[in-house]
C-alpha cells in the first residue's frame, strides 16, 4: 500500500487572463532554484507556450494537471509523483480564478493546493486589498494561500499594496513593471522560449526582483494522496516514431511524448523546415505550432514535402494536429494575404485570420476509442473532404472539430491529449504489422 506523501505546493492564480501568471510562476521557480531547492511546476489546463517558459525556469519537465483533460485520477499520480522528487510544487492556473467548468479553483480544492493570487497592481492602490479578499473569500471552502503584486511602480506603491491587505492575507511580494521581464506574445500565446535569446536573463531578474520584496521562504506542505498503481503496456514497442519539432512544429504535450516512449516507441525528432529527409520510421507525427510563421520556408523545402508525400503514399501512419494538419493542405494563405503551396495530401486550403476562430476543450470519438484534448486556432480552413468524426466541448465552448482520415492518415485541429487513451493512441501510431489489442 502506497502512502501519501507532502510537499509544499501553491496554485498561481489571478482574477484574470493577462494579470503576469507565467512571469510570477517563472520568477518563484527560478528564486526556489537558485536556493538550490528542487522545483516541479505544472500547467492547469491546455497549453504549450507557457510550460515552455516554466521548463527554462525551474529546469524540469512541465506537464499538464486538469480535472476534464487530463484527469482526476492521473493529476494525482503526476502530482505525487513530484511530491516524491521536489522541494517546492507550483502550479500556474489558466484563465481567471473561477473561470471555466473545471477551473483552475476546482483544481486548487480538489488537491487542497493553496491559491497564490497574482494581482496586477498598475493603476491600483487601496482597491488590491478589496479585489485579493474577494479572491480568498468568494469560496469560502478554497484553500488561500496570500498575494502577490505584478506591475509594481515603485517602493512606495508596493507598500500601499501590501498595507490594503486584511484578514491576515499573507503577502508574497512584488514584482515591478520595470525589471525587463515581460515575456513578449503574439497570437497563440507566448512567443516560444527557444527564441527568446535573454530568457535566463529575464528569469534571474526577475527572481532577483522578487526576493528583495519578500521573503524568500516556502509555502505550507500539502498531503498529495497515493493513487492507484498504473503501469504502461508495451503497445508501441519497437516501433520508430519521426516527430516534427522545429520554429513551425513545437506544440507537444511532454505528457505525450512521455507515453509513447513507455508504451517502447522510439521518437526520432526532425526539422520539416531544414531537414531534406524523414528519419528512417514506422510513423510520423507532425503536431501544431507556427507554420503560418514558415510557409515559405516550408513550402521551398521541396525533398520534404516529397518525403512526406512518400511516407503517406507507402501506408504509414501519420498523425497531423492543427498547425501540422495545415502543413498537410494544399496551400496555406497568412494573415498578409501571401499563398504557400505545402504537402497537399489532404485538398483544401486554409487562411490565417486576425481573430481567434476556436478555442474549446473537445472530446472525439474515432474508431480506435475516445480522445481528449482542445483546439485554438486563427485560421480556417476551406475543403470539401468529409470528416470521419467531430470533436464535442464539454462545456459548450465554440468549435466541433473535424478529425480527417485517409489511408492511415488522421488529421485535425484539435491537439489530442494521448494519456486520455493510451489504446487509441497505439492504434493510430502502430504499423499494420503491429498488433494493438
Amino acid at each position: 500500500m502506497r502512502e501519501s506523501r507532502h510537499c509544499p505546493a501553491v496554485l498561481i492564480a489571478a482574477p484574470a487572463s493577462g494579470q503576469g501568471k507565467t512571469t510570477v510562476t517563472a520568477a518563484l521557480a527560478r528564486l526556489h532554484r537558485n536556493q538550490g531547492r528542487k522545483v516541479r511546476v505544472f500547467k492547469c489546463g491546455p497549453d504549450f507556450l507557457d510550460p515552455m517558459i516554466l521548463e527554462r525556469a525551474s529546469g524540469g519537465p512541465v506537464y499538464q494537471v486538469d480535472l476534464w483533460m487530463v484527469g482526476a485520477d492521473e493529476s494525482r499520480r503526476l502530482l505525487w509523483e513530484a511530491a516524491g522528487e521536489s522541494d517546492l510544487i507550483l502550479i500556474e492556473g489558466v484563465m481567471g480564478l473561477f473561470d471555466g467548468t473545471p477551473s483552475s479553483a476546482d483544481l486548487a480544492r480538489h488537491f487542497g493546493v493553496p491559491v497564490l493570487a497574482v494581482i496586477d497592481g498598475t493603476a491600483m492602490a487601496q482597491t488590491f486589498g478589496a479585489l485579493a479578499l474577494g479572491l480568498a473569500r468568494y469560496q469560502p471552502d478554497l484553500p488561500f494561500a496570500g498575494v502577490l503584486a505584478n506591475r509594481v511602480g515603485t517602493v512606495r506603491h508596493a507598500q500601499l499594496l501590501e498595507g490594503s491587505l486584511t484578514e491576515g492575507l499573507r503577502w508574497y511580494g512584488a514584482l515591478s513593471r520595470e525589471t525587463g521581464i515581460e515575456l513578449p506574445s503574439r497570437h497563440l500565446g507566448l512567443v516560444q522560449a527557444s527564441e527568446l535569446n535573454d530568457l535566463d536573463a529575464r528569469l534571474d531578474a526577475a527572481a532577483n526582483a522578487l526576493a528583495s520584496t519578500c521573503e524568500v521562504a516556502l509555502p505550507p506542505a500539502v498531503t498529495f494522496a497515493a493513487p492507484e498503481s498504473v503501469t504502461s503496456e508495451p503497445l508501441l514497442a519497437g516501433v520508430r516514431i519521426a516527430v516534427a519539432r522545429d520554429e513551425a512544429f513545437a506544440f507537444t504535450y511532454g505528457a505525450s511524448l512521455a507515453l509513447l516512449r513507455d508504451m517502447g516507441a522510439q521518437l526520432l525528432f526532425f526539422s520539416p523546415i531544414r531537414d531534406a529527409h524523414l528519419p528512417e520510421a514506422h510513423s510520423l507525427y507532425l503536431p501544431g505550432g507556427y507554420p503560418e510563421l514558415h510557409h515559405l520556408e516550408l513550402s521551398r523545402n521541396t525533398s520534404m514535402l516529397d518525403a512526406i508525400r512518400a511516407h503517406h503514399q507507402a501506408g504509414k501512419p501519420l498523425l497531423a494536429e492543427c498547425g501540422g494538419m495545415l502543413y498537410l493542405l494544399d496551400a496555406l494563405t497568412d494573415v498578409d494575404g501571401q499563398r504557400e503551396a505545402l504537402v497537399g495530401l489532404l485538398k483544401g486550403e486554409a487562411t490565417m485570420q486576425k481573430r481567434l476562430v476556436a478555442l474549446a476543450l473537445q472530446a472525439v470519438e474515432l474508431p480506435e476509442g475516445l480522445l481528449r484534448g482542445h483546439t485554438y486556432h486563427h485560421s480556417l480552413t476551406n475543403t470539401e473532404l468529409k470528416p470521419i468524426a467531430r470533436g464535442v466541448s464539454p462545456n459548450g465552448g465554440r468549435g466541433a472539430e473535424a478529425v480527417y482520415r485517409e489511408g492511415r492518415l488522421t488529421a485535425s485541429y484539435v491537439h489530442f491529449y494521448f494519456p486520455s487513451n493510451p489504446q487509441a493512441i497505439a492504434a493510430l501510431f502502430a504499423p499494420c504489422a503491429v498488433k494493438v489489442p
